[in-house]
């Protein structure tokens, strides 16, 4: 759930892009290295040796804006009282990162541990600010994780953070609406969009769903539609944004935006949630981490809203992951070992784990997924409904094969001022899409990166 209780959280994206143009994003460390390569530099530790760390104890600090980093934290010193974690809320998301590039770039005032998305992780790895937790030996926990989410946390070979949480796409809809209106739940996109005219022909307030123009909820899509649209191999970069899947979702998209079905109405802003309330939207196309939080901030749609998988092309149940978040080791840290000991226990301890799931997270641990008490909890919210065997079947048909770019920062900084201007103008999507594609390269390029299109 780590992505979602930030209704700001894109609002200082651009004071970070802005940061990393300014030093230069390869530059500022020399040029990018691999996994194996970052590796050589970093410390060394068996898994014996974080255990002794544990025991010797010391103080860390943990950016997190989790709600459940301070229950965490209290769990583990109660476990473990020689070490001291300080919990800081360095605010959502974007708003992290920039007072984190700040501090890297100033040499000090940066955490020991720090909560860092999926989609930016790759960013901090290549300029070398994160520690490699291979040396520490947690590759061996690889097991213990879903296999979307531990890819997401690798970087040409090198681990830079452990998986906290998963964000597999999922449809949530309200069955009042659906039913009110003779609709069955749609399993097809042609479906999706074939409701989307049927409710909005029928009550002109009603939508399908709300979508302002996100590149957090436009890319989860184009992975699920099997776009590849970015290519990494070290410092060259291959951008593609009408490769055939790109296109696949863009021109299904259109279908919806062109004539006006979807509702212009940024996520989590206070009309959303009025709209989510008050029954003019019909559906959420959003990650397994929307429930908990749908249940806790929208207390009219009780018993109204239940959860399908999304919608496929062809059949196929292949998904995507939106959102989620690793925690990671800063280099800055002066006891990485402790700090590396911490973030194990963080996200594979089972009372770590547990915390998180009280606060409404969704797991990206294996056990936990698979845990009958949890498959098979049926909460009044969603009519009596298992609603996680759902969400975990729907983890496990992610597609692993997805990269981000290694300034995907900056891209999602100017997709408004791209792709965005389709969604204003309800033109093509592809037409934002070459000039989103025309900015990519450019800015790539300007960082030391080899951009092909």
């Amino acid at each position: 759930m780590s992505r979602t209780i930030r209704p700001a959280a894109r609002r200082t994206v651009a004071a970070l892009a802005t940061s990393l143009l300014a030093a230069g994003l390869l530059s500022a460390c020399g040029g990018a290295t691999s996994g194996a390569d970052a590796g050589s530099s970093d410390p060394q530790a068996s898994l014996a040796d974080l255990d002794a760390a544990l025991e010797e104890g010391g103080e860390l600090t943990y950016w997190t804006w989790t709600p459940s980093g301070e229950a965490q934290a209290e769990a583990f010193m109660a476990e473990y009282p020689n070490v001291t974690v300080d919990v800081v809320n360095a605010g959502t998301a974007t708003d992290e990162y920039t007072k984190l590039q700040n501090a890297i770039a100033a040499g000090s005032g940066a955490p020991d541990v720090a909560q860092i998305e999926y989609y930016a992780l790759q960013q901090f790895a290549i300029s070398d600010s994160l520690v490699d937790l291979n040396g520490f030996g947690l590759d061996s926990l690889e097991d213990q994780f879903t296999a979307s989410t531990w890819a997401q946390s690798t970087v040409e070979g090198g681990l830079y953070g452990l998986p906290q949480d998963s964000g597999p796409l999922i449809l949530m809809y309200n069955k009042d609406l659906f039913d009110e209106h003779g609709i069955d739940v749609p399993t097809t996109w042609d479906e999706y969009i074939a409701a989307a005219r049927e409710l909005h022909d029928a009550d002109p307030s009603v939508y399908i769903t709300n979508d302002a123009g996100d590149p957090g909820f436009a890319q989860p899509l184009i992975w699920q539609a099997g776009g590849h649209p970015y290519t990494v191999d070290g410092t060259t970069v291959s951008l593609d944004l009408q490769d055939e899947g790109t296109r696949r979702w863009a021109d299904m998209w259109n279908q919806l935006l062109e004539p006006g079905l979807l509702a212009d109405i940024p996520t989590w802003s206070d009309d959303w949630w009025k709209a989510l309330g008050n029954d003019s939207l019909a559906t959420i196309v959003t990650g397994a981490w929307m429930p908990g939080i749908l249940e806790g901030s929208v207390p009219e749609g009780a018993g109204k809203w239940r959860v399908a998988p999304i919608p496929s092309y062809d059949g196929d149940p292949v998904t995507a992951e939106n959102g989620g978040s690793s925690q990671a080791v800063v280099k800055q840290s002066e006891n990485p070992a402790l700090a590396a000991a911490f973030v194990r226990w963080l996200n594979s301890s089972e009372d770590s784990v547990n915390v998180f799931l009280e606060s409404g997270g969704f797991p990206s641990t294996t056990a936990q997924l698979n845990d009958p008490d949890f498959l098979g909890a049926a909460p009044d919210y969603f009519g009596g409904q298992k609603i996680n065997e759902v969400l975990v079947q729907a983890s496990e048909n992610v597609s692993t094969d997805w990269q981000y770019l290694p300034y995907q920062v900056y891209a999602n900084s100017v997709f408004p001022d791209t792709v965005g201007q389709s969604y204003t103008e309800r033109g093509d999507l592809n037409d934002g899409l070459l000039a989103w594609q025309d900015k990519l390269v450019s800015y790539g390029n300007a960082q030391g990166f080899t951009v092909n299109k």
